[in-house]
């Protein structure tokens, strides 16, 4: 399975990342107006200011795996802790996705055969987090440090994969995909919660579009 989610991270290139949204239903409908753009990959972000809301987070990714399948591939986001890991996996989650680099986080991701991206700038970071098993490298904060930054970093390490996540747009996806990147994640340029509250759906699905043209043509 794990090998499957990463050939769709690099067939599909796009991660929606749904932050700052916890309820249910709002969930469920921005994973449809997203899918409806063509994407398949929705990451559902933990709130850490906010433990007691973890549930949520959990709630929002069963109902994404039950309600659309292999049609959505489902994963969870802002994962600092071993606990929070295994909550997403018995929630449905496909992949994990951190901010940072975490070795237990990475390794109990692995223990549950999930897809390890850990977020890193550094290449000692990078090459800290290959080594202890993950197996995708979200780059960040990407759009702060430029294309040019990745183009250096895979000089030396261009056999790892890159997802490039803050600050990506349209605008800016073909330069990250010249440097070598394989995949975006991409939050408040799509997921934009303020349409979600008003209700703008076709707004994010007509976002959702521009950016997956602008990453498979």
């Amino acid at each position: 399975m794990r090998e499957a989610i990463i050939e769709r991270v690099e067939a599909t290139k796009i991660i929606a990342i749904l932050r700052g949204v916890s309820d249910r239903d709002i969930c469920l409908k921005l994973a449809s107006a997203i899918r409806k753009g063509g994407i398949e990959l929705i990451e559902v972000t933990f709130n850490q200011s906010a433990p007691e809301r973890f549930s949520d987070t959990t709630n929002a990714i069963s109902a994404i795996a039950r309600e659309f399948g292999e049609d959505i591939c489902v994963g969870a986001g802002t994962v600092l802790t071993p606990e929070l890991v295994q909550m997403a996996a018995e929630a449905g989650a496909k992949y994990i996705v951190s901010p940072d680099v975490s070795i237990p986080v990475i390794q109990k991701t692995r223990e549950l055969e999930l897809v390890s991206i850990p977020g890193a700038l550094t290449p000692s970071e990078i090459t800290t987090a290959i080594s202890v098993g993950a197996d995708i490298i979200k780059l960040f904060p990407a759009g702060s440090m430029g294309s040019g930054y990745i183009k250096s970093i895979k000089a030396p390490l261009s056999h790892i994969k890159f997802v490039a996540t803050g600050g990506i747009d349209a605008g800016n996806i073909p330069e990250f995909l010249a440097a070598g990147c394989v995949g975006f994640g991409i939050g408040g340029n799509l997921v934009n919660v303020q349409w979600a509250a008003e209700g703008r759906y076709d707004q994010i699905t007509q976002a959702a579009q521009e950016i997956y043209r602008a990453a498979n043509g």
